[in-house]
């Protein structure tokens, strides 16, 4: 029997066993997906943002019956704003319905450069909203911004350290206290993304003098001042170097592994740049693959890569294509995993998406403290009191 078929028939098995050991159980691993909170459209922003046209598409017009954006795959929304209240809102409830149990937030810092004043306006907005749904974040770093800066002549070669220091003092003094920011044995967890930011020496200058320890994970290979790595698809060999991933992982303390669904690039279509390559969906049995995988993994946190990269085509967020078939296989696993403590299924995950139809179409007879108490049941998990709810209102005339 062949590898890709006999992981499904594992990912089965798994389930079985965690039913049967871990009964009524809080969940003992975090399900945590990264999220991009880049995205403009109108009419929240004044123009089209690059993430959906990559400089190269007119989301404006219809391409197969949908806007034409820098994706091979629609959102179910259609093209959003990541400022937009009611997406946030629509985004975690679907995110809690199906079992996730937070982010990790994309953050570029907090300088006035390029759309990183927008990135971390967008991501304050998304920190309050987690807070209403109940849900945990982590921050992914992006210390590639820090040679972009020095490139731009907005940041000197020798402030490298001190400017990634104070970034990250910054978050503790926002972020890190916060109850629902994750924590490893009571230390705030701190993704860096990529290898072209600062170095492993740096990295250390930074977190050495730091008040607070951190949890801080490099991307594939364990940096000398972190607690261990986290893993990310490289579409050429996707599966291949997860295997890889795992091996070197068993010599860490910790590690955090990795599932994605597919990675499809609009790269080349665009002209930005070639692409980085192709790991097929294969009708849902690459998320379920890496999914199972890195649950065996029984490390205290996984990531799964992406929420809503439509311009790498990894996104697990309902799309037109694929709808909630990513989110039914993480409530599958959640429901053996808890058994009775989660009972949310397949047709709730419906429920975020009328709601935030609800909130595009109110007419004066709505009233947005009724959509109000429905988000906030949806959050608290009265699933029949809100598609009551939901109902009445589509009635109302």
């Amino acid at each position: 029997m062949s590898l890709r078929r006999f992981i499904p028939l594992l990912f089965l098995s798994l389930i079985v066993f965690l039913a049967n050991h871990l009964q009524g159980s809080e969940p003992a691993t975090k399900i945590l997906v990264h999220y991009m909170p880049w995205f403009e459209a109108p009419p929240q922003s004044s123009q089209w943002g690059w993430h959906w046209t990559m400089g190269a598409t007119r989301p404006n017009e219809v391409r197969n019956g949908q806007p034409a954006i820098a994706s091979h795959f629609a959102p179910l929304i259609g093209p959003y704003d990541s400022s937009d209240p009611a997406v946030i809102e629509y985004h975690l409830l679907t995110m809690k319905l199906a079992g996730i149990d937070g982010v990790i937030v994309d953050w570029y810092g907090l300088q006035d450069f390029r759309d990183y004043a927008l990135l971390h306006r967008n991501t304050l907005a998304l920190v309050e909203g987690l807070k209403r749904a109940n849900l945990s974040f982590a921050i992914c770093y992006e210390d590639q911004t820090i040679p972009f800066l020095i490139e731009a002549g907005k940041l000197s070669p020798q402030n490298q350290v001190a400017h990634a220091k104070h970034e990250i003092e910054w978050m503790q003094q926002h972020w890190f206290s916060l109850p629902n920011y994750v924590k490893l044995q009571g230390k705030p967890v701190l993704l860096s993304f990529g290898q072209n930011g600062l170095t492993d020496d740096q990295w250390h200058q930074v977190l050495q003098p730091l008040e607070q320890q951190l949890a801080y994970f490099s991307l594939h290979l364990k940096r000398r001042a972190a607690a261990g790595a986290f893993d990310w698809p490289l579409p050429k060999s996707a599966l291949e170097s997860k295997t890889e991933f795992s091996l070197r992982a068993k010599t860490w303390p910790v590690n955090i592994p990795v599932a994605f669904p597919r990675f499809v690039d609009y790269y080349a279509q665009a002209k930005v740049g070639p692409s980085y390559g192709n790991c097929p969906d294969n009708q849902g049995q690459t998320f379920q693959e890496t999914f199972a995988d890195s649950i065996t993994t029984k490390q205290p946190l996984v990531q799964i890569a992406t929420w809503n990269d439509w311009g790498e085509g990894t996104q697990i967020e309902p799309s037109v294509e694929f709808q909630f078939r990513d989110l039914e296989v993480i409530q599958a696993f959640r429901r053996q995993e808890q058994n009775s403590a989660f009972s949310f299924q397949a047709s709730d995950l419906h429920l975020p998406y009328e709601l935030w139809q609800l909130r595009r179409r109110a007419s004066p007879n709505v009233k947005s403290v009724e959509l109000d108490q429905i988000a906030k049941d949806l959050a608290e998990g009265r699933i029949q009191q809100a598609a009551t709810s939901i109902e009445t209102m589509r009635l109302r005339p």
